[in-house]
């Protein structure tokens, strides 16, 4: 009677995935553009797949990077940042938490591990504000679609933001503030990960041991299907946006200078969110269409931090008012590194 009873919903299940799967999404674009705008299909198309072609190679060296630091283990160095001396964690703790290629699923048993062994609770939110901002493929893909300026500006931006983030809770801790932070657990892991990546010792000559040359392959097929995919998505929506989004339509609410336009595109940019891959194309349309540099930069970070999964990380493992304090952390720091960058850029 139970297997009956669940194999409707199982079904449905899977269909509902099939449905929304981002493959079927892809292929629905053009279709409906087809169906809608003939005339206007072929120049679409076209304008996604040479975006695509033109980022292939950084594709390729953003692959390469996370399946090696995958199959090295590399991943283990990052707990050495939450040893020492309170400051020294706090930057090391945001400088790790924009290199470390963690999956969204990962970051949770990794800071669940390091809190259960008594971090610091302003580093590991100097790791939680820098981590959903930037690793090396999302550094390698903004270069591609917004070049090598904004990627760096990027990643600069995570970094200060996990600066910010982590001194800022330590000063309110002193005053007492956050005394209780963490929920209460009664088991760890996440989405059958595994173990967490915070234990063992990194192998640089990975390709000596079998498993870890399979653990290569693997991570090297499963990124570049991910990214392709998340990739031809987003320069669908790039041509689609340059296509029908007039430029006057854009410019008056996120160009030129000033404080207004960066803060519409932080809270734009939070329910607007896609990922770190995809992002950068559809903000390169953007800006073709009249929005500014500091407001791009805003819109990327206010997305990353307030996406789901990095939220759900957050979430997970402390109380609510330690969960306000990552959102208004993160959110303010993506309006001033916006308005910083914007004034470098002239706009």
């Amino acid at each position: 009677m139970t297997d009956l009873s669940l194999a409707p919903d199982s079904s449905l299940r899977r269909g509902l995935r099939h449905l929304t799967s981002l493959w079927l999404l892809i292929a629905l674009i053009p279709l409906g553009v087809a169906l809608l705008d003939p005339d206007r299909t072929s120049t679409i198309v076209t304008i996604a797949i040479q975006a695509l072609l033109s980022t292939l190679p950084y594709i390729a060296v953003a692959v390469a990077l996370i399946a090696g630091l995958k199959a090295t283990g590399a991943e283990a160095l990052v707990a050495r940042a939450f040893q020492g001396r309170m400051s020294r964690m706090i930057v090391l703790a945001a400088l790790f938490g924009g290199l470390a290629p963690f999956c969204s699923c990962e970051v949770i048993p990794f800071i669940a591990g390091l809190l259960a062994l008594g971090a610091p609770l302003p580093a590991v939110m100097a790791f939680w504000l820098a981590s959903p901002l930037i690793d090396p493929p999302t550094l390698f893909i903004t270069a591609a679609a917004l070049g090598w300026e904004f990627a760096l500006a990027k990643a600069v931006a995570a970094v200060a933001i996990g600066l910010m983030g982590g001194f800022a809770l330590r000063a309110v801790m002193t005053q007492g503030a956050f005394a209780s932070p963490l929920r209460d657990r009664s088991k760890g892991g996440c989405c059958g990960c595994g173990p967490s990546p915070f234990q063992g010792k990194p192998v640089w000559r990975f390709w000596r041991e079998s498993a870890r040359r399979e653990t290569f392959r693997t991570e090297a097929a499963a990124n570049t299907i991910f990214l392709v995919k998340w990739m031809s998505l987003a320069y669908l929506l790039e041509a689609l946006l340059i296509t029908y989004v007039p430029a006057d339509a854009i410019a008056p609410l996120v160009g030129g200078q000033g404080i207004g336009s960066v803060v519409i595109a932080a809270f734009v940019g939070m329910p607007a969110y896609l990922n770190s891959y995809a992002a950068p194309p559809l903000v390169a349309g953007l800006i073709d269409q009249g929005m500014s540099a500091g407001a791009g930069l805003t819109f990327m970070v206010a997305g990353a931090v307030s996406s789901i999964p990095a939220m759900a990380a957050v979430w997970s493992l402390v109380k609510p008012r330690v969960f306000a304090a990552y959102l208004t952390l993160g959110i303010g720091g993506a309006i001033v590194v916006g308005l910083v960058f914007g004034a470098m850029m002239g706009g």
